[in-house]
């Protein structure tokens, strides 16, 4: 056995940009009615030019620039989305063509909005068991494609993008182990089906996620032997504004770094966590070495994260 880290990070947006006062020219709502709401302000949406693999890849590619990893290197890519139209060649195989990795193994993962801290522990796991030495896993979603934008309680939610983060074998762990599970029974509280764009049961999600995640973010420090305390950064799913605020005071993070992402990306399912950890390290606002608490939660009901000790930028 032997450790992984996370050495560099990257994020990819579409150009256009979603502001509330737009979407209020399409159904009935408001700026303050989103705002104070879910807190978001505005989002991006993907265009025709802009499909899965492009943005996955332009993501993977700054990432692996930043971490100063050659792309010949990779030799394993997970990719984490709810959004993949086709079935095969799956978006990992397409985004290591576009980077011409030259034979990496290609996994995707959909756990929907917990997607990415997933892809995180299954290529934490392979560099630890030595299946793999430097790693790709990128969160990419284009959920304008699952959209009803008639539907002013999902249309004002959702955003389109890609992040990604490179991992490396190390001598010591810097990824904690994964704590992750579902709640089953709630399965149904947030769903995209085929002939059913995205839906979900708002206030249930609410209630299960500012009662329940701040005991699931305490379970992952613990395994991770440090106190809630400690942390550095906290970097949640980028649902709400309304969860993520108070489920990290909960928390009792007094020193951390609270990522705040969705008032300007909303809610991009998978993409989220790793673009806003992404955005909180191109700005500097983390300390290299520092623990951070990533924490993912959605469809399913699902839940997964680890700490992950801050790259140097």
């Amino acid at each position: 056995m032997r450790g992984s880290r996370v050495v560099g990070a990257g994020h990819h947006q579409p150009t256009k940009v979603l502001t509330n006062e737009d979407l209020a020219t399409v159904v009935e709502t408001s700026d303050e009615w989103i705002r104070s709401r879910v807190g978001i302000q505005e989002r991006r949406i993907a265009g025709p030019a802009e499909p899965l693999d492009l943005m996955a890849a332009e993501a993977a590619a700054e990432a692996l620039r930043r971490a100063g990893v050659a792309a010949e290197a990779v030799d394993l890519v997970v990719v984490a989305t709810c959004t993949a139209v086709d079935r095969s060649p799956n978006i990992a195989a397409r985004v290591a063509r576009r980077l011409g990795l030259p034979s990496p193994a290609t996994i995707d993962v959909n756990v929907a909005c917990s997607g990415f801290t997933h892809a995180l522990a299954l290529a934490d796991g392979a560099v630890r068991l030595g299946s793999a030495t430097n790693a790709v896993v990128i969160g990419v979603e284009r959920l304008s494609d699952f959209t009803d934008w008639t539907d002013r309680t999902t249309c004002v939610l959702i955003g389109d993008g890609a992040g990604a983060v490179v991992l490396t074998a190390a001598e010591q762990p810097e990824i904690s182990p994964v704590v992750w599970g579902s709640y089953p029974h709630l399965g149904d509280a947030v769903v995209i089906e085929v002939d059913r764009p995205f839906t979900q049961a708002g206030q249930t999600v609410y209630r299960w996620a500012t009662t329940t995640l701040p005991d699931i973010a305490r379970s992952i420090c613990a395994a991770a032997g440090i106190t809630p305390e400690d942390l550095g950064g906290i970097v949640l799913h980028q649902a709400n504004l309304r969860i993520i605020e108070p489920v990290a005071q909960r928390i009792g993070a007094t020193k951390a770094v609270i990522a705040r992402d969705v008032t300007t990306s909303g809610n991009t399912s998978a993409a989220s966590i790793p673009i806003a950890l992404s955005k909180l390290l191109e700005r500097g606002e983390l300390e290299p070495g520092a623990p951070v608490l990533l924490l993912g939660f959605g469809g399913g009901l699902s839940y997964a994260g680890q700490i992950i000790r801050c790259p140097q930028p």
